[in-house]
C-alpha cells in the first residue's frame, strides 16, 4: 500500500558537468532538444544567448528545470548563477533545497548556510533546514527555525504546516490538526495540508476526512493519491464495497495507478473472488512490472485456484525481485518447487 507524506526523499547521483569552459547559453544533444521543445526554456536560452552574463536568466532556468525534474541539468544552471552573482540567497537556497530532496544532506546544509549568511532572514533557507532538523528528529532546534520565519512574517503557510509535522511526529494529534488547519487558513491552497488533515481525522476513523481529501484533489486534480486515500479510509473501516467504489473512481482519472488496483485485489481475495483479485493483481504487474507483491499475490491467487504452475513461475519471480522475500520461499516449499 502507498505511504502516505513523510518528509521523503529518493537517491540521486547528481552528476554537475564542469562549466569554466562553458558559458552555459550551449546546448547539445537531448538537451538541446528539450530546450528547443519547452516554450518557457526556449525564451531564457535565448536571453541567455543574448546575455550570457545574466544570473537572473541562469537562475530562472535552473528552476523551470528542476520543476520539470531534469535536476542534473537545473543544478548546473544554480551553480552559474551563483559564479556569476554570489550575492543572492535564494540562489544558495535553491541549490540546498534540491540537494536536500535527493538527500545530499552534508550538501544541502552546507548551501543553506550560505545562504543564512547572506541573508539570515531567508525563509526558504531557514525552513529547509527545519526540515533537516526534523529529518533527524531534532524538534528543538526543528521549532527553532520555523519560529525564525513566523517572526518575520505570521502569514507563511509552510511553516505552519512544518509544524504540523512536528506535532504529528510527536503524536500531539489536536495540535498537529490545530497547525495543519492554520496553514489552510493563511493559504487556502495549500493541498498538502488538507491531506494531512484527511489523515488525522482517517486515523480518528471521522468522516470529516472524507472532505479534506476532496478538498486536495479539488486543488490538483493530476494528484489523484487522495482519492485513494479515501479508499484507505473505506478499507480501513471494513466497508469494502465503498472502498471499492473509490479506488474504480481513482483508476477512472489515472488508469495507471497500481495502488488502487492492488488495493482492489485484496479486498477481492477477503471476498473470495480469486479470479477477479487475479485479474488486479494481473494489472499491476503490468503497471508496475517491478512490483514483487503484486506477483506474490497474484501467486496466492492461483495457488488458490488450484494454478500451481502459475503460482511457482509467480513465487520465482518475487524472488528474483527481492531473494530476501521469505513468503515466496515458504510458498515454493510449500508447492514443491526447488
Amino acid at each position: 500500500m502507498k505511504s502516505r507524506w513523510v518528509i521523503h526523499v529518493t537517491f540521486l547521483l547528481v552528476i554537475v558537468v564542469a562549466a569554466a569552459c562553458n558559458n552555459g547559453a550551449n546546448t547539445t544533444g537531448n538537451e538541446q532538444g528539450l530546450f528547443a521543445k519547452d516554450p518557457l526554456l526556449k525564451t531564457l536560452t535565448d536571453k541567455i544567448k543574448k546575455d550570457s552574463t545574466n544570473a537572473g536568466l541562469y537562475y530562472e532556468r535552473g528552476i523551470a528545470l528542476h520543476r520539470m525534474a531534469q535536476d542534473t541539468l537545473a543544478l548546473q544552471d544554480l551553480k552559474k548563477a551563483v559564479s556569476l552573482d554570489s550575492s543572492h540567497a535564494e540562489y544558495y537556497s535553491a541549490i540546498g533545497d534540491m540537494l536536500f530532496e535527493h538527500k545530499d544532506i552534508s550538501g544541502s546544509i552546507q548551501w543553506l548556510q550560505k545562504a543564512i549568511a547572506l541573508n539570515k532572514d531567508d525563509p526558504r533557507a531557514h525552513l529547509k533546514i527545519a526540515k533537516l532538523f526534523l529529518y533527524a528528529k531534532d524538534y528543538p532546534k526543528a521549532f527553532s527555525e520555523i519560529n525564525t520565519v513566523l517572526r518575520q512574517d505570521i502569514y507563511n503557510p509552510e511553516a505552519y504546516f512544518l509544524k504540523g509535522m512536528i506535532y504529528k511526529d510527536l503524536k500531539d494529534t489536536s495540535k498537529a490538526i490545530s497547525s495543519f488547519q492554520t496553514a489552510i487558513n493563511v493559504s487556502p491552497q495549500y493541498k498538502d495540508a488538507f491531506v494531512q488533515l484527511g489523515i488525522m481525522y482517517s486515523a480518528k476513523k471521522d468522516p470529516v476526512a472524507l472532505k479534506y481529501y476532496d478538498n486536495a484533489f479539488k486543488l490538483d486534480t493530476l494528484d489523484v493519491s487522495p482519492l485513494y486515500d479515501k479508499g484507505m479510509y473505506y478499507q480501513d473501516l471494513g466497508n469494502y464495497e465503498q472502498a471499492k467504489a473509490e479506488y474504480k473512481n481513482c483508476i477512472m482519472h489515472n488508469s495507471q495507478y497500481a495502488d488502487a488496483y492492488f488495493n482492489t485485489g485484496w479486498i477481492l481475495m477477503q471476498q473470495d473472488s480469486l479470479e477477479k483479485a487475479w485479474r488486479q493483481y494481473d494489472i499491476v504487474t503490468q503497471t508496475d512490472p517491478n512490483n514483487a507483491n503484486a506477483y506474490y499475490n497474484r501467486g496466492l491467487c492461483s495457488e488458490m485456484m488450484g494454478k500451481k504452475d502459475d503460482a511457482i513461475r509467480d513465487y520465482k519471480q518475487v524472488l528474483v525481485f527481492n531473494p530476501k522475500y521469505t513468503e515466496a520461499t515458504e510458498a515454493l516449499k510449500r508447492l514443491g518447487a526447488k
